[in-house]
C-alpha cells in the first residue's frame, strides 16, 4: 500500500457532507481516499510515504466533462462563423473534413485533447466519435477516466448502418476488457432521428443493454428532431424516445436547448442527463438552453465542452462561468444558477450522468482518488472571506491555476509539468498531421 499525504490546504470536499476544512488534510492510500479532516486532528509524526505541502493551495474533486469529441482538436479553427448546431452547418464543415481525414491523424489530436483537460482540472472525460481504435489507447496512455461512446452516423443508408452497428459492437466488447479498468464504452448515436433512424435507435439500444451501458446522443440543437417526429408519428421527439425504450436506458444528452417543457417531467423520471454546453451554444449563435428550468424540473444536469470547434477551449472553469452569466442572461436575474450548483454540475452532476456517482465527484471516503490541486496566491482568489470558494472557483480564477492533476491516485500533471503525456510533441505531430489533411482536402476538390 502506498500512502500520500497533502496537508495543509483549503480542502473542498463538495458532494452530500459539503464540508470545507480551511486548514485541512486528504490522504490517499493508492487508487483511494482514505481521510479527510482538519489539520488539528491529524497526529504529529505520522508517516507517509509521500507528504505534500498544499499551504496556499486548494484541493477539491477533479471536474467532469460530460461531451466532447477529442480527435477534432485536429479541426480547431476551420469552422469559424458556422453553427455546428445544424446538420447542414456541421455536415458542410466538419463532415467534409472527416470524410478525408485518415486514423493516423487521430492520435496526436486527442492527445492534445486530454493534455488540455489534464492542464485545466479535468479527470473524467465522456467522448463520442468514430476510430475509437485509435482514440482509446491514446486516453489509456494519458491516465484519465473516460466514457468512451462510438459514434454512430448512417443517416439512412443501411449499408452504413450494418457496417456501423458491427464496428460498434467489436468496439464494446473490446473496450470491456480493458486492463486499464478506467475506461467505459459507451453507445453513440450522433442523433435520434435526425441521422439515426428508428431501425438503428433500436438495435443500439440492444447493444447498450448487451453490454450494460448508456447512449451519448445530441438532442435539440434547433428542434430538428422535434419537427420531424411531429410530422412522421405526431409527437414529440421525448415521447416517441420514450415509446421506443430508448429512455430506460441511461442516456448523456448534450445541449439540450429546444426540449419542450412539457416534456421536462418525463426526463426527469429517466435515467436522462442534459449536457449543457454554454460556449458552443453561443458561439452557434442558437438559444441559451433552459439550464435553470430543467434544474428545477429534477432532470440531472451536467457541464461539456463540446468540441474545440465550437468552443474553442477544454478549461471547463471557463465553462462553469460561461454557463453561470448564461443563465443569469437567459433568466433576466441575477444569480439565477447559483455558484454551487454550477459546480455541482461539473463534478457530481457529471459523475451522476458515467454511472460514477458513487466513486467521483466528491472527496469521500473510499471513493476514487480523482482530485486537483489549485494555486491560491494567483489572481482573483481574494478578498478572503468575503469571495467565498464557490464564487472564486466559478467567476474569478480559471482552469491554469490548477497545479496538480491525479487520477486513481497517479499524478497527470505534477508542479505544472504533464507525468503521462508530452504535450509539446502532441502539437508538433498535430500539426504535421493538419498539413496533410488540407492536402488531402485540397486533392479531393
Amino acid at each position: 500500500m502506498t500512502t500520500t499525504l497533502l496537508y495543509d490546504a483549503f480542502v473542498l470536499c463538495l458532494g452530500e457532507a459539503d464540508h470545507i476544512f480551511e486548514r485541512g488534510y486528504v490522504v490517499v492510500e493508492d487508487d483511494r481516499i482514505a481521510e479527510v479532516g482538519a489539520m488539528r486532528d491529524l497526529p504529529e509524526g505520522r508517516a507517509f510515504d509521500t507528504r505534500i505541502d498544499c499551504s496556499g493551495k486548494l484541493v477539491m474533486p477533479g471536474l467532469v466533462n460530460a461531451h466532447t469529441h477529442t480527435p477534432m482538436t485536429l479541426f480547431r479553427g476551420f469552422a469559424e462563423g458556422v453553427s455546428l448546431l445544424t446538420l447542414d452547418g456541421w455536415y458542410n464543415t466538419i463532415r467534409t473534413l472527416e470524410l478525408v481525414m485518415t486514423a493516423d491523424m487521430v492520435p496526436a489530436a486527442v492527445e492534445v485533447a486530454c493534455a488540455e483537460m489534464i492542464r485545466t482540472g479535468t479527470t473524467t472525460f465522456a467522448d463520442q466519435y468514430f476510430f475509437m481504435d485509435q482514440i482509446v489507447p491514446a486516453v489509456a496512455k494519458s491516465g484519465l477516466r473516460a466514457a468512451l461512446a462510438y459514434g454512430v452516423v448512417e443517416l439512412g443508408d443501411p449499408v452504413a448502418r450494418e457496417r456501423e452497428l458491427t464496428r460498434l459492437d467489436a468496439f464494446l466488447e473490446e473496450v470491456g476488457n480493458h486492463p486499464s479498468g478506467r475506461l467505459k464504452g459507451w453507445v453513440g448515436p450522433h442523433a435520434f432521428f435526425v441521422d439515426n433512424s428508428p431501425e438503428t435507435m433500436a438495435r443500439e439500444k440492444v447493444l447498450s443493454e448487451k453490454y450494460d451501458t448508456g447512449l451519448h446522443i445530441h438532442i435539440s440543437t434547433t428542434g430538428e428532431e422535434d419537427d420531424f417526429c411531429r410530422t412522421h408519428y405526431g409527437t414529440t421527439a421525448v415521447k416517441k424516445m420514450r415509446e421506443l425504450g430508448m429512455l430506460e436506458r441511461p442516456t448523456l444528452a448534450a445541449h439540450a436547448i429546444s426540449i419542450p417543457e412539457e416534456d421536462w417531467n418525463i426526463l426527469a423520471e429517466s435515467p436522462f442527463t442534459c449536457v449543457i454546453a454554454a460556449s458552443a451554444c453561443m458561439r452557434a449563435g442558437a438559444e441559451a438552453a433552459p439550464t435553470v428550468g430543467m434544474r428545477a424540473a429534477g432532470i440531472n444536469l451536467a457541464i461539456g465542452t463540446d468540441n474545440v470547434c465550437n468552443n474553442n477551449d477544454y478549461d471547463l472553469f471557463l465553462e462553469m462561468r460561461t454557463l453561470a452569466k448564461l443563465s443569469s442572461y437567459r433568466e433576466k436575474r441575477p444569480g439565477a444558477l447559483p455558484a454551487r450548483d454550477v459546480l455541482e454540475m461539473a463534478t457530481a452532476g457529471g459523475a451522476r450522468a458515467l454511472g460514477m456517482g458513487d466513486m467521483i465527484g466528491a472527496l469521500t471516503v473510499g471513493w476514487k482518488a480523482d482530485l486537483i490541486v489549485l494555486d491560491q496566491t494567483g489572481i482573483g482568489w481574494t478578498p478572503f472571506p468575503a469571495n467565498d470558494p464557490f464564487t472564486a472557483l466559478v467567476y474569478s480564477v480559471n482552469g491554469l491555476q490548477v497545479t496538480d492533476t491525479m487520477v486513481d491516485g497517479k499524478w497527470l500533471l505534477r508542479n505544472r509539468q504533464w507525468t503521462t503525456l508530452d504535450y509539446a510533441d502532441a502539437v508538433k505531430r498535430q500539426t504535421a498531421d493538419v498539413t496533410r489533411l488540407m492536402a488531402l482536402r485540397e486533392a479531393q476538390g
